[in-house]
């Protein structure tokens, strides 16, 4: 019987983000639900909004980028629906630039520190989050067990597959991660996965968000990559200067984000160590192939241009940083979600109303595809 059973919402990348309240405070926080994170935490911001006290220490905590020294907000308990869960450390960090790329308010990330004390199933074809006691437990048929190394972040070992050669190597397990695959490199130039690439797959410059802010990458399609015994084709995915050694290299080759993780219905048994996957009604979504170099965050309540790749689609279309996009194909309002999702849309031009200065302009966005 499960504990608790309560909803979550996706976002960019298949993100999960579930609602809950802190202590006795009557505000609704909003967090990620993340494999990907050694603990939980609070956003700076949210702290001093709410008057929480904070705990100075010389605790580091790595991420995407870079590598801070924390605060803590300790002793805290955490509500979710049907679930108080008490004694919680959250480090304190700034997430304002998350918000941003989610075009949500992200109060926090919970990761480790909840999930280690339950086995918990996310299920994204109803949209939920299933908790149950630790202890035994029996998972249906149909899937695939899996028994990552864990000491607070899953790690699996999984095949990749390029140019005939196949390598395998470890990468995180990583649901807080709004990508497929992840890979620094120092990974890709050690193992030639990549090597007589350019003839065959396109190379594009792009931007990623990480705890140390925007970061330049590369994005490529990968022709092979295994999930246990799940295969998938033409994977997309990001390679990047891993400047503070995230992806600990090479005892990681890097991540498996939550693109590619929300096409099962996972249970995360970490008392066991064992995650299960079951193949949902996501499993054969079309990857997301498409490519403008428009990189657009909610800012102020407005969807505006931060950045423009070089030699994009969006830099030949004229577009500007600065700029504000009031609508895309006659939809109107500051929906970053919605936006995005028309920006998909390969082989057409979304026509779009932009706010340069005190002027209105409209540009056609040619959208391209990586393939």
């Amino acid at each position: 019987m499960p504990v608790a059973r309560f909803k979550f919402k996706q976002y960019y990348g298949g993100v999960v983000v579930i609602s809950g309240l802190l202590d006795n405070l009557p505000d609704t926080l909003q967090f990620i639900l993340d494999t990907g994170s050694a603990g939980i935490s609070l956003d700076t911001a949210t702290c001093i909004r709410l008057g929480i006290q904070l705990t100075p220490t010389d605790k580091v905590v790595k991420g995407l980028g870079a590598a801070k020294i924390v605060s803590f907000a300790m002793n805290r308990t955490l509500r979710l629906p049907g679930l108080t869960i008490d004694s919680l450390d959250f480090h304190v960090n700034d997430y304002e630039l998350i918000s941003q790329v989610y075009g949500i308010q992200v109060d926090g990330i919970i990761g480790y520190s909840f999930l280690s004390r339950y086995i918990v199933t996310v299920d994204y074809d109803t949209e939920e989050i299933i908790v149950y006691s630790k202890g035994r437990y029996n998972y249906p048929k149909g899937g695939q067990l899996l028994r990552p190394s864990l000491t607070q972040i899953p790690l699996i070992t999984a095949p990749m597959r390029s140019n005939k050669r196949t390598v395998n190597n470890r990468y995180y397990f990583d649901t807080g991660a709004g990508m497929c695959l992840l890979i620094s490199t120092q990974f890709v130039k050690d193992s030639a996965l990549l090597s007589n690439h350019r003839k065959s797959r396109k190379i594009i410059q792009t931007e990623a968000q990480g705890l140390g802010g925007k970061m330049q990458m590369s994005l490529t399609t990968i022709p092979e990559f295994r999930v246990g015994s799940y295969s998938f084709r033409n994977v997309p995915t990001y390679i990047f200067d891993d400047k503070t050694n995230v992806t600990a290299y090479p005892f990681l080759g890097g991540m498996i984000g939550n693109d590619l993780l929300r096409r099962f219905n996972i249970t995360l048994n970490y008392a066991k160590k064992e995650i299960y996957l079951m193949p949902n009604t996501h499993f054969k979504d079309m990857f997301d192939y498409s490519y403008t170099g428009l990189i657009i965050y909610l800012i102020d309540g407005r969807v505006e241009v931060t950045d423009i790749i070089k030699g994009s689609p969006a830099e030949k279309a004229g577009f500007r940083k600065g700029d504000i996009i009031l609508a895309i194909n006659n939809n109107l309002g500051a929906n970053l979600q919605l936006f995005r999702e028309m920006l998909k849309n390969i082989g057409t031009r979304a026509t779009m109303l932009v706010a340069r200065d005190k002027e209105l302009l409209i540009k056609k966005l040619p959208i391209k595809s990586i393939l």
